[in-house]
């Protein structure tokens, strides 16, 4: 189960009580006050872990506690702070204030660590009391309670490159013959309902490659999946955008580029300053018969546009290894 987005609570510990207490020892008359201060509360600590690679944790729990402080006890003894709560969370999350969304950390990379809710501090024992004036206090402080905040949580994958097209244009079959991804491959839209993670090899280097679920006309306003997987594109430093040029496509190949040009801009402008690749997919099915027209102009559009331009079958395995030394081309170029 993949999760990118949640909102939860989290409350810091509590701090202990003070302790009010007086020696009673044989042969120490008078002994005074010997309470000792309760312990320091948990506090809540959000930790980018490489191994997490989803927010599904938060799904099922809207609250986290951390533990609270223990009370101070005689002989001046402080009592035993409260564990702090690590939470493990996957690289590339984003917390914000709920329900304002105001950014308070970017977790870009992983073992990044922030201190979310502070544990309360403990309260002081009567010891902390005496005086010249008051040699026997019976004055002890309570614990001071931890921060709680409400936070959302909103994962976007960390990737080199992303794929980005409509439904059914071959993302997840290309990802799966580039990579050992194994996503889920049928011949209706909307197959890939969850971003995929690839890891692509090429000689002894190596990148991750995002399968994004198809985007469509008005996905930046909530129509099909794309507005819930856009966020994701925005950490990818290259995108591929993978256009259908068979015989058998209903949409125009450029009218389909000039499509997801637009929402991504219409998502975030800086999407289109990011370095791309058209890469046109299933020209095995381009014959005598049925003509490259489709594919010619989306290719001298490409040019115009000084957009580098490559011809793929991902399900034949063409040109893939051109298409891998590209990517790891522009990978040592950035």
């Amino acid at each position: 189960m993949f999760v990118d987005r949640a909102v939860i609570t989290f409350h810091a510990g509590r701090g202990g009580d003070g302790c009010v207490s007086f020696r009673r020892e044989k042969y120490i008359p008078r002994g005074g006050p010997d309470g000792g201060d309760g312990g320091k509360g948990g506090s809540v600590i959000l930790v980018s872990d490489p191994q997490v690679h989803s927010l599904v944790d938060f799904a099922r729990s809207h609250v986290l506690r951390a533990a609270n402080g223990a009370s101070g006890s005689s002989s001046r003894k402080t009592g035993k702070s409260g564990a702090d709560e690590r939470v493990s969370i996957p690289p590339g999350t984003v917390v914000k204030t709920h329900p304002e969304e105001r950014l308070i950390v970017d977790f870009s990379a992983p073992g990044m660590e922030f201190e979310l809710a502070r544990g309360g501090k403990g309260g002081r024992g009567n010891f902390r009391f005496k005086s010249s004036v008051n040699q026997a206090p019976r004055r002890a402080d309570r614990g001071l309670p931890g921060e709680s905040i409400t936070v959302v949580l909103e994962l976007k994958l960390i990737a080199f490159a992303g794929l980005v097209g409509l439904p059914n244009a071959g993302k997840s079959t290309l990802i799966s013959k580039i990579s050992g991804a194994r996503p889920r491959i049928a011949d209706y839209p909307f197959t890939t309902l969850t971003p995929n993670l690839g890891v692509v090899y090429h000689g002894y280097d190596s990148l991750v490659v995002a399968d994004i679920p198809g985007i469509i006309s008005g996905a930046h306003l909530g129509e099909g999946m794309g507005l819930s997987f856009l966020r994701h594109i925005e950490r990818n430093r290259v995108l591929l955008y993978l256009i259908d040029v068979s015989a058998f496509t209903e949409n125009d190949p450029t009218e389909t580029f000039k499509m997801l040009q637009g929402e991504l801009a219409a998502h975030d402008p800086r999407l289109l300053r990011k370095r791309a690749i058209v890469v046109a997919n299933k020209v095995d099915l381009l014959n005598a018969h049925t003509g490259r027209a489709g594919a010619d102009r989306l290719q001298e559009y490409c040019e115009q546009q000084g957009l580098p331009y490559l011809e793929i079958s991902a399900l034949r395995e063409l040109n893939l290894e051109m298409l891998k030394s590209r990517l790891f081309g522009l990978y040592h170029e950035t």
